[in-house]
């Protein structure tokens, strides 16, 4: 019973792997015969839509926005901003400045220089900055505070580095200015963190060539945009699927590799209620219903 449900969920991810490697090898050849037939008509931007949805697909997007053949690193890759004005308040209460975001690892504290042609910035003080995120990796909502206890002077930034990665962030910063200093203003800034394929992607290779095509799309550069998506058409059928579904279910072949950790452990808690009592075979039958209707998607 439990190899039979577990060769069905191997079954059921390769028929989902299979179908987007027909999805994005499909697209491949559309791309590679709209390049051909266009002079100075290339659509261009839907051409950019469905490269970076077959990105996608090959990285294996789950719905909380993580990647299965994908990872985030702290590099630069785009920011979340926006400015703020502190003013003194009499009750001597400070100002919250607060900025959301996701897949960030940086929070950039900033005074500029100067906001108006007939005035210069104020110096503001900083602190502290509440954190409330969601881990890469976490489910669950974690709050950190930060002691600042800093003057930023006009020209002068103060960043703040998350202790991971977070897929939701809620950022506030309690500031205040000198009492009849008018006003100070503040840019807030999150820096985004940047998707990394992992080495071991088996769409690696695919991934590489649409990423090639985006960057002749933006070149304009029809040869080399024909070229890489006929290697990708070539990349995804290399191995036919069915010997790939036959290989993965014979009992000599390490079957459980193809599936990632967080698959392995949602088969195990299946396993274990599969094994239990009446109303647990019923919740395990339910979940392995949901996980192979998720791998159909």
């Amino acid at each position: 019973m439990k190899r039979f449900m577990i060769a069905l969920l191997l079954a059921a991810s390769l028929q989902a792997q299979q179908d987007v490697a027909q999805r994005v090898t499909e697209d491949a050849i559309a791309i590679d015969r709209v390049a051909a037939a266009s002079k100075r008509d290339l659509p261009a931007d839907l051409l950019r839509r469905m490269i970076e949805e077959d990105i996608e697909l090959l990285r294996g997007r789950r719905n909380d926005g993580s990647y299965q053949y994908a990872s985030f690193e702290r590099f630069d890759t785009g920011r979340i901003t926006q400015d703020f004005s502190v003013q003194h308040r009499g009750d001597a209460k400070m100002e919250v400045l607060e900025l959301k975001g996701a897949w960030v690892y940086r929070l950039q504290i900033e005074v500029p220089s100067r906001r108006l042609l007939v005035r210069k910035n104020r110096p503001v003080w900083i602190e502290r900055v509440d954190l409330e995120y969601i881990a890469e990796r976490g489910s669950q909502t974690e709050r950190q505070s930060i002691e600042i206890k800093q003057w930023l002077k006009p020209g002068e930034f103060r960043p703040v580095d998350l202790p991971q990665i977070a897929r939701q962030l809620t950022a506030r910063v309690v500031a205040s200015v000198e009492d009849g200093s008018g006003y100070g203003n503040v840019e807030l800034a999150l820096i985004k963190a940047k998707i990394v394929d992992n080495p071991n992607s088996p769409y690696g290779d695919a991934v590489a060539s649409a990423k090639a095509i985006q960057r002749a799309l933006d070149n304009s550069d029809v040869p080399s945009m024909r070229a890489m998506a006929q290697r990708l058409r070539n990349t995804l059928g290399r191995t036919p699927p069915q010997a790939q579904v036959q290989a993965a279910v014979q009992p000599q072949q390490p079957v459980l590799q193809p599936i990632d950790r967080a698959m392995r452990d949602e088969l195990q808690e299946i396993e274990d209620l599969l094994t239990g009592s009446e109303q647990e075979r019923r919740e395990g039958m339910d979940r392995l219903h949901q996980l192979i209707r998720r791998l159909r998607q």
